[in-house]
């Protein structure tokens, strides 16, 4: 097994009023030798706004904001903006969260080029009830009978004036695009779904129908060892390495003393993220320490943001939805452990390496397109 080494709490609540509650689940971003972390602020009443603090190297806190960078400023997030995480884009930061508006969740944008100032960009995912995505998943064949246990809130829309849709979450964006195409992963339990979009300003309600219409093409991973049997979501942005996309994600095991949140991992392949190449057996950590197992929601490890140091890779995550916690791993040992646990009926070859690093667009002649690309158009 992988050797994890866990620094313990780096960020707790303070009296201030947008984060008395809690701070937690932070998007993560390194600048020189500094790290920017944008963590979920929760004040009483479970509202959530996004708190600023920056690092001097990967654990210690040089800077802290006393006011929120984000706050709910519109309907859509009315009761909180939640669960960030931050990509760099062709020089453009781009900050999804989750919008809360007491009813639905649902990830949404917002950019910057500064770190400073953000421009919010609406909600990208699809504003689409249970029903309807029923409807259009099954035309060719059954789902998974959990999306219906964890998706359907049909009794909701009597109790309502607002409209009660699919929870889609988890936005997570790919640092560079890949054919022309902008990658990113979102979820709707219990499983992670890809999408792929030229412009995000392509994510219309025709985008999102011709997207459920072939739905199964969409999962790129699947809940399938007992750590995460209940579902799985997003964690970290995908991290370019020369194996593939290192995925750092998050799988939750429904339990005698309640849901376990564990931190896992997996790749998947560098020119089509579509397809899953390796994933760890085990949980790469799970809860074990008292910041974990005990707070406002018991049993959580929630891994959101990374910082790679050399060959030390940080992963900072939230515990036990109240603090923010960091754990490190050597990057080469993890890759060369998920090598020695391949997808079945999966043969990985290592690809040649991009001139100048990761980043840049991929300029030689792509391969065929897989299906998906050929569209035009719940913690």
């Amino acid at each position: 097994m992988i050797e994890v080494k866990k620094h313990g709490v780096i960020l707790q609540k303070t009296m201030l009023g947008f984060e008395n509650e809690g701070v937690l689940n932070p998007a993560v971003i390194r600048e020189g030798d500094g790290v920017h972390l944008f963590y979920r602020a929760v004040s009483k009443g479970n509202y959530s706004s996004i708190g600023y603090c920056r690092l001097d190297g990967p654990l210690t806190v040089e800077e802290r904001s006393e006011v929120p960078v984000l706050f709910p400023q519109f309907d859509y997030e009315s009761h909180g903006v939640e669960d960030p995480r931050i990509t760099k884009i062709s020089g453009l930061y781009h900050l999804t969260y989750t919008a809360y508006n007491g009813i639905n969740a649902l990830g949404a944008l917002a950019t910057s080029t500064d770190l400073k100032h953000f421009d919010k960009q609406g909600i990208i995912v699809p504003q689409i009830a249970y029903h309807e995505f029923k409807h259009l998943a099954e035309c060719s064949g059954a789902l998974n009978g959990k999306y219906a246990r964890y998706n359907d809130r049909s009794s909701f829309d009597s109790n309502t004036d607002k409209k009660v849709v699919l929870w889609d979450k988890n936005v997570v964006f790919f640092p560079r695009k890949i054919y022309g195409k902008t990658y990113f992963l979102h979820r709707i339990k219990p499983d992670i779904q890809i999408a792929a979009v030229s412009d995000v300003l392509d994510l219309t309600k025709d985008f999102w129908e011709q997207y459920f219409l072939h739905f199964r093409e969409h999962i790129v991973l699947k809940p399938r060892h007992d750590h995460e049997v209940s579902y799985i979501g997003g964690g970290c942005p995908p991290i370019e390495t020369e194996a593939g996309w290192l995925l750092i994600y998050h799988g939750v095991h429904d339990t005698t003393r309640g849901f376990v949140y564990s931190a896992c991992a997996a790749l998947l392949d560098l020119e089509n993220p579509q397809k899953e190449i390796a994933r760890l057996p085990y949980p790469l950590f799970k809860p074990e320490h008292e910041w974990e197992l005990k707070g406002e929601v018991n049993n959580v490890c929630f891994p959101t943001g990374t910082a790679l140091f050399d060959d030390i890779l940080y992963i900072y995550y939230g515990a036990a939805d109240e603090r923010i916690a960091c754990a490190s791993v050597s990057m080469s040992a993890l890759l060369a452990e998920l090598l020695l646990n391949v997808t079945p009926g999966k043969m990985k070859i290592f690809p040649p390496r991009r001139e100048g690093g990761g980043g840049g667009e991929k300029n030689s002649p792509p391969p065929p397109p897989p299906k998906q690309l050929l569209l035009n158009k719940q913690r």
